[in-house]
């Protein structure tokens, strides 16, 4: 493998997330971190692919613009993750109550998790795209849940809870990218990086 395909001189992550960073770390992709700090509501009707695709995009281009002014030569990526079920959009609780409304509607049910990804050159093109993987909760009891919710995993994470941790004991079934649930599909990445280079 060509390691300039993956390589790039200088990988700003536009995150504060762990698990990105972890992610990277597991393919041995150098990066920096560099958190955007935007506005993460969603706009009325807006659908969720469109909606974890402009967050990536926002986030991407507010860390590139403070690189612009640095005349700094990078390549920025964004990533925004949230999970759909029922048509609603879960982002991460605020709180106790939220973490359980979450997880009584993830019950038993599949959903599904989608991750926009973006691209930005500093200077230069930027790409856009987002990854769906489908995810199955086993039937819970309301025990579980709450002992769940106690280890506080659930917080700080969209759909309240980390499939990477303790969450793993209540996954039935998973179809797409499992790095996807994690926060950052990094296929798609690797795709995107390829494609700018190319």
């Amino acid at each position: 493998m060509n390691q300039n395909a993956y390589d790039p001189d200088k990988l700003i992550l536009a995150s504060s997330s762990p698990r990105r960073t972890e992610i990277l770390q597991r393919v041995g992709w150098p990066h920096e971190v560099m958190v955007a700090g935007i506005d993460e509501s969603v706009l009325p009707d807006e659908e969720p692919a469109a909606y974890v695709q402009r967050l990536a995009k926002s986030k991407a281009d507010a860390v590139a613009h403070r690189l612009k002014e640095s005349l700094t030569d990078a390549l920025v990526l964004g990533a925004d993750t949230t999970v759909v079920v029922a048509n609603q959009i879960l982002g991460q609780p605020s709180d106790e109550a939220d973490a359980k409304r979450m997880l009584d509607l993830l019950n038993g049910k599949w959903h599904e998790v989608l991750t926009g990804v973006a691209l930005v050159e500093v200077p230069g093109e930027s790409r856009v795209a987002y990854e769906t993987t489908r995810v199955r909760f086993a039937e819970l009891t309301e025990n579980e849940i709450d002992w769940y919710i106690m280890t506080g995993e659930a917080f700080g994470k969209a759909g309240a809870y980390g499939i990477q941790g303790m969450a793993a004991l209540f996954i039935k079934e998973i179809q797409g990218d499992y790095f996807n649930i994690m926060g950052l599909p990094v296929r798609l990445v690797y795709e995107l990086v390829t494609d700018l280079e190319g």
